[in-house]
This record gives structure tokens, sequence and C-alpha cells, in this order.
């Protein structure tokens, strides 16, 4: 079950900020979800779910001995958001992310934090994923909590549809966390049956 909630926000510019957290329990254990997690895209099955990723590749990764802590940078290349009338007006139909992800072995926990490096002077937009074993049950479950801000700017030829862009953004990314869940939970059920040796 997902439950969520969000919030909307407009800052003295004018620039419009909505933003959306949401938990989502997953019936595996964390070691299982956050391999799903690192293997979702590489996943040929994935591809159509997935289909408004484009591209991942990634940029480095680095092991810190001291504290068992690993980290990586990918850049991920998506379509563009919003509705197409707003990918005409800003003459782009690809958007470039940066993710960064940590995991903390030691304590049981990965964040991810993702973020657009094109189309900065129309959107801005930050995703935070953190998985960490259940509280209720941290051997067999995993607490997933996601956090997303969208920051419209205004633009002139979008003023007197600027809510329903706004909305449409939106309705586009939780779209895509829905598709995002849908992959982590088949992604986990076939680790579970690979680790079993269960042929798929």
């Amino acid at each position: 079950m997902v439950h969520g909630r969000v919030e909307i926000k407009r800052s003295p510019e004018s620039i419009m900020v909505r933003a959306y957290s949401q938990e989502h329990v997953y019936k595996h254990p964390w070691e299982r979800v956050t391999s799903a997690s690192w293997r979702k895209f590489a996943d040929p099955e994935n591809k159509r779910a997935l289909s408004h990723i484009l591209e991942v590749d990634t940029l480095n990764h680095k092991l810190d001995f001291a504290t068992g802590k690993l980290y990586t940078t990918r850049a991920i290349t998506i379509h563009a958001p919003g509705p197409w009338f707003v990918r005409k007006i800003v003459g782009q139909d690809i958007c470039h992310c940066v993710e960064t992800t940590v995991v903390d072995a030691q304590s049981r926990s990965m964040q991810l934090k993702t973020r657009n490096i094109s189309l900065q002077k129309f959107i801005e937009v930050e995703e935070k994923i953190r998985y960490d074993p259940h509280p209720q049950n941290p051997t067999a479950w995993t607490l997933c909590r996601q956090e997303t801000s969208i920051r419209i700017r205004p633009l002139s030829a979008l003023a007197k549809m600027a809510e329903k862009v706004e909305q449409k953004c939106v309705e586009r990314f939780q779209q895509n966390s829905a598709k995002g869940r849908e992959v982590m939970e088949r992604m986990c059920k076939y680790l579970e049956a690979e680790s079993r040796g269960i042929p798929i």
C-alpha cells in the first residue's frame, strides 16, 4: 500500500513549487530490495514499463573502506517531463539528470537523490528515495520513502495554463513512480526465485 501527501507552495518570485511524499512497503528483505534497485535499469523486460528512461550510464563509484559506504553517480537521460505542448514550447524532448546513491551496508540504508541538470530555466525536479529495514519487521520487509519536489518557473507563454501544466507534471511523475514500484516488485520476486534456484 502506498501512502502519500501533496503540498503546493508559491515563492515570492511566482515560482510554483509542488512537493509530494510517498511511502511503500516491500515485503522483501532490505538486501533483496536494494539489489533490485541496482538491477532494474539493466533488465530488458523493464524497458517497456520504464519507457520514459532512455539511457543510464555509471559515471563513477567509490567504496569508502573506512566507513563501508558505497558512493555511486549515474547519468540518466529521460523524456522531458510535462505534457507534449510544454516540450514544444521549450524546444527539447529529452532531459538529462544526475543520480547520486549512498549505500551504508552497516546501518542497512540506501539513499538515492536524482535531479535534472538540463531544462533548469523551465523546471527543476529533485527526487529523494530511501530504503530502510521496516521497523515492524526489519529482517523481512523494507520501507521505501520517496520525496519529490517540482519547481516550475513562470513562462509568459504558459501563464494562463500554469496550474494545468503544474498538475500534468505531477501526474506524470506519480505515474512513473507507480511504474517504478511495479518494476521493483517484479525484480524482487525474480531475485527471490533466483536465490531459491527456481528457473525463471
